[in-house]
């Protein structure tokens, strides 16, 4: 039986969904390489040991998304050390602060290299060289905030640039259906990774239906299933799995 193979981006601290996410597919079998930008190396390290201790094989990279030749490197670095993946999340995101009175330039290219060009990059490669091998069956899944739920004042560059992951989910899933390769994005709504703060908890926790907030763990449950041969039939979808959370 062929190995589960697992790429997971933007794996920079225990609290964060990549690492709920990382944990998920090695406890379900999956060899998982994840990147660690600007993540502390006794920790990435300590995590990778942490994976392997539930009998999958580890390994991880520094690898600056920003960069143009990103995506094609790292699954270079994925082929040699644990073979070719059989799935890709793309988890990672750059996000700083602004809104019409600070945006530029610099913000905007900033936000697109790492939100847009690397998520469609490593995507389309992952794609040409599954056609090549002839591979049977594979599966992406984009993360996005939420954006088509509604405004994100103060964070236009963000807001944009995770919005476009989505539209282009709905459009590569038609394309890759052919080959087997089913393509979702999930948005897991606002999410307890160590940002928020117990006045922001005291303000959001009355808006979640479900009773509470969200966390890592919710989120990388999903991704675990869209990964399953279970969900074999899902693609081309943008799930919104935020406990019943209320905007208004």
């Amino acid at each position: 039986m062929e190995r589960l193979i697992s790429v997971v981006t933007g794996v920079s601290h225990e609290h964060g969904i990549g690492a709920a996410v990382c944990k998920q597919l090695a406890e379900e079998g999956h060899d998982v390489f994840f990147t660690c930008y600007q993540a502390d190396e006794q920790w990435a390290e300590e995590f990778r040991t942490m994976l392997e201790s539930f009998g999958v094989k580890s390994q991880y990279a520094a690898v600056d998304l920003s960069e143009s030749h990103a995506a094609s490197s790292l699954l270079d670095q994925v082929i040699d050390s644990l073979g070719f993946p059989t799935v890709i999340v793309n988890n990672a995101a750059y996000s700083t602060r602004d809104g019409f009175a600070e945006l530029d330039a610099e913000s905007l290219d900033a936000h697109y290299a790492v939100n847009m060009r690397s998520t469609f990059l490593l995507c389309t490669e992952f794609a040409r060289r599954y056609e090549t091998l002839g591979k049977k069956k594979g599966k992406i899944v984009n993360l996005t905030s939420g954006q088509n739920q509604g405004p994100m004042i103060g964070e236009l560059a963000y807001a944009s640039t995770k919005g476009a992951i989505a539209a282009f989910t709905v459009t590569l899933a038609a394309e890759l259906a052919p080959l087997g390769i089913n393509v979702n994005a999930v948005n897991p709504g606002p999410t307890d990774t160590g940002w928020m703060t117990e006045a922001i908890k005291e303000e959001l926790r009355p808006k979640f239906l479900s009773g509470r907030i969200g966390v890592p763990e919710d989120a990388a449950k999903l991704i675990g299933f869209l990964v399953r041969d279970e969900a074999d039939w899902i693609t081309g979808q943008v799930i919104n799995s935020e406990g019943g959370f209320l905007r208004k």
